[in-house]
């Protein structure tokens, strides 16, 4: 179970939870059941602790969506802790040739408790602060806070993980997370041990379908032309005379017009395009990863390499997919 976890793997796990809010750290000692006495009596005394990290990756995926815009980064982080279960965490992101320096901060609080050797449970509430300039084109600032629960299996140790985002949509998620943690013994005089961690999680949430459909629709119209065609006017006037006991005369005129009229067509053809949208609760994605610590005594250094999987299929919106880097050092302060 978690117990089996190094404290500084316990808060490494607290600073890249900015990134990866499935994380829980557990909060008992590793192998706490063989320590002496007397170490057990120093490290129960110890109720305050603070840790400082720093850390790279090849891409920020967070719920499903890349906050980076597949981009690297780099972060900075603070965290405190008290008594083994309470940590405050504070953090800031850097990405790539992009001004200002500081893209992002991130403010956490976590609590976590262990009630047996095989279940625990943890909440936490993170609040996420992006610069003015990234509100447009990246992330707006939001909060999202989830509770877990934690069991060993023994062979496999389960997280089940719901959260929420605090925005005007309410959307909620879940995560359920199967890990398989195991340590080599200490080397180099006890100072150093290696310790792995794969896991395979499932994200699920809201899912938005975009459906864009063309239509082509004809637009007839039907313009009425009347144009005169002629017009005038004749007029005539005939006389004669002549010798006689009589005389007469004649005279007589003639006059007319006319108008016509026709109709012309015009067929226009038109394209109507139809955007529809539809939310469904859904598997987001699948993710495969293996963390590796090089655990010193005041030092632990993680590498990770993850793959991520969308489990679902969007022409104009495709999920994040590929491979992710993670580099973090954790140093004990005290």
């Amino acid at each position: 179970m978690g117990q089996h976890r190094t404290i500084a793997a316990i808060l490494l796990a607290s600073l890249i939870f900015i990134f990866l809010p499935s994380v829980s750290f557990p909060q008992e000692l590793p192998y706490a059941d063989t320590l002496p006495a007397k170490d057990m009596t120093i490290q129960k005394a110890r109720k305050h602790s603070l840790y400082g990290g720093l850390g790279y990756g090849s891409n920020m995926i967070y719920l499903g969506s890349t906050m980076s815009e597949n981009q690297p980064f780099e972060y900075g982080a603070l965290s405190y802790g008290f008594n083994n279960e309470l940590f405050i965490t504070i953090s800031s992101v850097h990405l790539s040739d992009i001004v200002p320096f500081i893209a992002f901060s991130n403010c956490s609080l976590s609590w976590n408790h262990s009630f047996n050797s095989w279940f625990d449970l943890s909440a936490g509430l993170y609040r996420y602060q992006f610069s003015r300039a990234f509100a447009d084109s990246l992330f707006g600032s939001f909060t999202y806070a989830d509770a877990t629960l934690g069991i060993d299996w023994r062979l496999l140790y389960s997280k089940i993980s719901a959260g929420r985002l605090m925005s005007s949509g309410q959307q909620y998620y879940l995560q359920v997370r199967n890990s398989r943690y195991f340590e080599t013994p200490e080397f180099f005089r006890k100072k150093i041990s290696i310790s792995f961690d794969p896991y395979i999680n499932l994200l699920l949430g809201p899912v938005l379908k975009t459906e864009i459909t063309t239509s082509t629709s004809l637009i007839t119209m039907t313009q009425q032309i009347i144009n005169p065609w002629s017009s005038g006017a004749q007029s005539g006037k005939n006389s004669g005379g002549g010798q006689g006991y009589g005389q007469g005369a004649g005279s007589g005129s003639a006059s007319g017009s006319g108008t016509t009229s026709g109709t012309t067509t015009t067929v226009t053809p038109v394209i109507i395009t139809n955007t529809s949208y539809d939310e469904t609760f859904k598997m987001i994605d699948v993710e495969f990863g293996l963390p590796v610590s090089f655990n010193f005594r005041r030092l632990t250094i993680e590498a990770e390499a993850s793959y991520l999987l969308p489990a679902y299929s969007d022409d104009y919106f495709p999920g994040p997919k590929g491979f992710v880097i993670l580099l973090t050092g954790v140093f004990k302060i005290f």
